[in-house]
């Protein structure tokens, strides 16, 4: 059995930053990805960033150093995922558009493949709603680069059963992944308390009370945060970061979830962060 289960790709879907990240942590792993997106070129950019993605893990230690990185398989067509061990899909965190991928997923997979939901805050249960079998759904929050960080969030919906959590932690436990399981809400854990601290700090910028590099600073060398939250919010996408806030603004009224008008001004402009060149910082080039 356990042959079997190595044999079979891990579907990802969606070529975009989380896509490419948890597909190099799969193939990096040792383990065969088929990456799915309805764009060509996204698949063909992401060929080529996966495998400077596994070289930078490489040099990061982050990957087991007795496997071999497994076969990456890219295409366009839903039913090639029909053998997938598992798929996780990345595509953007909007609700009706995951739910749309999820069940033209599930009308092509086997009815035990776990159905797995990378987001960073909606609902799982919400979600689960557009699915024949609810049940083989679950979440995860993969953090980027997923490839070097070793924790995922994962989250079981009130309808997700037994089968679909033992074959999530299964997997996780071949990509050297630890796992914290959360109640289903709106943001979970991570999202309810890292992204209005994100949206805080750009706001304090937008109002010229100190500068990206000073508010970073501060909270890198005061409160011991790792790289500071504008840059965190870059790496995360400032788009990404809009949409996941936008989300639990939508669910809950708080006003700390709504987006505020340096971020937005960032998105609308186009600089998103890392993988547009220029966010809080400039990168110099796109990823």
């Amino acid at each position: 059995m356990a042959a079997d289960r190595q044999e079979c790709p891990v579907a990802v879907v969606g070529a975009g930053v989380m896509g490419m990240g948890i597909a190099t942590t799969v193939l990096g792993s040792g383990l065969p990805v088929v990456l799915l997106d309805i764009d060509r070129a996204a698949l063909d950019r992401a060929e080529r960033t996966i495998e400077l993605q596994l070289r930078h893990a490489r040099m990061m230690d982050a990957l087991p150093p007795d496997r071999t990185p497994g076969r990456l398989v890219t295409t366009t067509s839903v039913p090639a995922l029909a053998g997938a061990r598992a798929v996780v899909e990345a595509v953007v965190e909007h609700q009706a558009t995951k739910a749309e991928v999820l069940a033209e997923v599930a009308a092509v997979v086997d009815p035990s493949t776990p159905l797995i939901s990378n987001t960073s805050g909606i609902p799982i249960d919400e979600l689960a709603d557009a699915l024949p079998r609810p049940r083989q759904l679950i979440g995860t929050h993969f953090m980027n680069p997923a490839y070097l960080i070793d924790l995922v969030e994962v989250i079981r919906g009130p309808r997700t059963d037994e089968a679909t959590v033992t074959g999530l932690t299964s997997l996780l436990t071949d990509l050297n992944r630890r796992a914290v399981v959360v109640r289903d809400s709106h943001g979970f854990v991570t999202s309810r308390l890292l992204h209005p601290m994100l949206n805080d700090a750009a706001r304090l910028v937008g109002e010229a009370v100190a500068t990206a590099e000073d508010v970073d600073a501060l909270m890198v060398g005061c409160l011991g945060h790792r790289t500071g939250p504008l840059r965190t919010a870059d790496l995360i996408g400032l788009d990404n970061l809009v949409d996941s806030l936008a989300a639990l603004y939508e669910r809950t009224g708080e006003q700390r979830y709504r987006p505020c008008e340096q971020l937005l001004a960032k998105v609308r402009d186009g600089d998103l962060g890392r993988k547009s060149g220029r966010g809080f910082y400039d990168y110099g080039e796109a990823l």
